[in-house]
């Protein structure tokens, strides 16, 4: 049987949709529940419990690059630091946002290394209105920001301060850049960065130091560490890393290096914290330049040669996506063919009205990730520290 002729149809990805967003929501009632009856009084167990529902939302897209697709991430990480600290410990992640899929890479690692559920990262705060995911990150104590940095200064300083407290490691994700990298958006950081002086980067846009510097002193003796990441993927390849090519079947690779840095070693002043994320962020356009021209991290970036490895993928997001198609999608198939086949004018219209509105979740969910559709942030030029 061609199982890529399957991947492509029409029928399996409403099959994925159904799924995905009735479980979501039915996690999400579940989530608000226990976030308004137990958090208040038993925060620890509230937060082990929520680790769960974070899973099994988030596995069910880890399983569209795991198993649907087939995709494969090469770690480039020092080997013995990897099984020393990796999903041991607290983590300020600082990640390159190139990709219309970097976070879903970050998701599968972090299911690699156990720590799925407790995935954060900073995001806008429109997002929290945003059924499943939104409404998830919600409830898992994600950092939303309005882009209003005197507001945005205090909200970071409190859920820093909570996310610090939670009795399990959790990785936290910070893409200084504020928005993906488009070849405008890029144009516009290049003058911006000639204007006042600053470096100015091939692959990247210039990093917003304020969320990043306002970030550190609510981590120190908190969270033990920093990690630089790099994700990179072959352009020249045919399938490309999106959303869409992966709900397509269509495997891709990603090439990841990480390097942890132990906060103690971040400098104390504004000023130099600053100048240590630019330099950072230096060193990855470095790193990516010597990829996209040899294939190779390490060839011409300087950067000393870490070795690559793969980390095999785990079983649990197949378990998991199997266990709701049977409890949801099952049953709600049958449902919507009665309803299509009845005969009676009425159900026909309600069945695929529903059919219809699962469709346009998909293709929104998609839109949010897709370059093209990106936000507008990053196309006027930056005030200065943004």
């Amino acid at each position: 049987m061609d199982f890529s002729k399957l991947k492509q149809s029409r029928l399996f990805h409403l099959c994925f949709a159904i799924t995905f967003f009735t479980s979501g929501v039915i996690v999400n009632l579940v989530q608000c529940l226990f976030y308004l009856v137990l958090r208040p009084f038993n925060k620890r167990l509230y937060r082990k419990l929520n680790w769960y529902f974070c899973f099994t939302i988030y596995s069910q897209l880890v399983f569209l690059g795991d198993w649907w697709s087939g995709s494969r991430i090469k770690f480039y990480i020092d080997r013995e630091e990897f099984d020393r600290y990796y999903g041991k410990e607290h983590a300020y992640c600082v990640m390159n946002h190139s990709y219309e899929i970097d976070w879903l890479v970050g998701w599968m690692i972090c299911d690699r290394i156990h720590l799925l559920g407790n995935c954060k990262a900073y995001a806008k705060k429109v997002i929290q209105y945003v059924p499943v995911l939104g409404w998830g990150w919600k409830c898992a104590e994600f950092v939303f920001l309005e882009r209003s940095f005197e507001k945005d200064k205090r909200v970071i300083s409190s859920q820093i301060t909570e996310l610090s407290e939670h009795p399990d490691p959790i990785w936290l994700l910070l893409f200084p850049e504020g928005t993906r990298f488009t070849p405008t958006k890029h144009k516009i950081s290049l003058e911006f960065a000639r204007q006042k002086n600053l470096p100015e980067l091939k692959h990247h846009l210039l990093p917003r130091t304020k969320g990043f510097i306002a970030s550190l002193p609510s981590m120190k003796g908190k969270i033990p560490a920093l990690l630089d990441i790099e994700i990179c993927f072959d352009e020249k390849e045919t399938n490309k890393p999106t959303i869409t090519d992966l709900l397509f079947g269509k495997p891709v690779t990603a090439h990841m290096y990480m390097r942890r840095i132990p906060l103690e070693e971040l400098p104390d002043t504004e000023h130099e914290q600053e100048e240590f994320l630019r330099e950072m962020f230096i060193r990855k356009d470095k790193l990516k330049d010597s990829f996209l021209k040899t294939g190779d991290f390490f060839a011409t970036s300087g950067v000393p040669r870490v070795e690559p490895f793969e980390i095999e993928r785990r079983i649990n997001s197949l378990i998991n996506i199997a266990v709701w198609v049977v409890l949801i999608c099952c049953p709600m198939v049958y449902y919507l063919i009665r309803l299509l086949f009845s005969g009676e004018l009425l159900y026909f219209s309600i069945g695929a009205s529903i059919i219809g509105a699962f469709y346009l979740l998909l293709n929104k969910t998609i839109g949010m990730s897709e370059i093209g559709k990106g936000s507008s942030y990053g196309t006027n030029t930056p005030k200065k520290n943004a």
